[in-house]
């Protein structure tokens, strides 16, 4: 008889305005934190910034918040400097080898905390960040806790991989890696999982990927082309270019899977 492992429920409530987001049926409370890397921001970054409880600016990261958010304000009146000053970052922490000068002395000067950790060359900034994240969480925080994570994918291959290893270093935390092209999430062996799209803003294109090990077993319902109690490996099968078919996903794996899927390309 196979083992019955607990439900954990997933929802891109956070693509949604937060004033919507108590409207969408068996939505508990979650506790958001936001951590800007050295990339380009996703076009919905005001919308996870109104989500966060805490933002963390990853070294030059906060150079991406100073120079692209006042962009996604195009058609406002307010002046840069003012949205500038109104998504002014918690923290910026990690080597300080990418923020420029002028961007950390004008967050510092708005009261930002600054960390540095250049000593520390054995983890990457992400990985920084999420450990500062998780220590200034209570524990019943820590419980219903997502990071999401903008602008983690796009630019260096190796950096994208490294993010994806830290979120397999990391895997009993929720983290979700956002571009303005997908999210992707990792799925731990330990549960089985219920994902709720929400297609109004993302679908229909998934994954279902291997990390770690190969999967000797996965079974999926909701899907274009349903995996039912089979294998999945590089160099034989993984499950790309997938379709969502219905509003909900169950997935069930004996290893580790990366769940990505599409968002909408129209405005958030």
């Amino acid at each position: 008889m196979a083992e019955k492992l607990p439900m954990m429920i997933h929802r891109s409530t956070f693509l949604l305005p937060p004033e919507t987001t108590a409207t969408v049926t068996g939505t508990l409370p979650t506790t958001h934190a936001l951590i800007i890397l050295n990339q380009r921001l996703p076009k919905f970054s005001p919308l996870l910034w109104e989500h966060a409880k805490v933002r963390v600016c990853a070294d030059g990261g906060a150079n991406r918040l100073f120079d692209n958010m006042p962009e996604l304000f195009h058609d406002e009146p307010d002046d840069v400097s003012v949205i500038r000053q109104r998504y002014k970052p918690d923290v910026i922490k990690g080597d300080m080898d990418s923020i420029r000068p002028d961007v950390l002395n004008f967050y510092r000067n708005l009261g930002t905390k600054i960390v540095d950790n250049s000593s520390d060359q054995d983890t990457t900034d992400l990985h920084k960040c999420i450990t500062y994240v998780l220590d200034l969480m209570s524990d019943a925080e820590k419980s219903n806790l997502c990071i999401l994570v903008a602008g983690a994918l796009g630019g260096r291959f190796d950096h994208e991989m490294g993010n994806v290893n830290t979120l397999c270093r990391f895997s009993t935390t929720r983290i979700v890696l956002l571009s303005n092209d997908c999210l992707i999430q990792l799925l731990p062996s330990t549960r089985h999982h219920e994902i709720h799209v929400l297609s109004s803003v993302e679908g229909p294109h998934c994954g279902l990927i291997p990390i770690g090990t190969p999967s000797g077993s996965s079974t999926t319902t909701g899907l274009e082309w349903n995996l039912d109690n089979m294998e999945m490996r590089f160099g034989g099968l993984v499950s790309t270019s997938n379709i969502v078919k219905g509003e909900t996903v169950t997935v069930r794996s004996d290893s580790d899977l990366l769940w990505t899927i599409s968002l909408k390309k129209a405005d958030m």
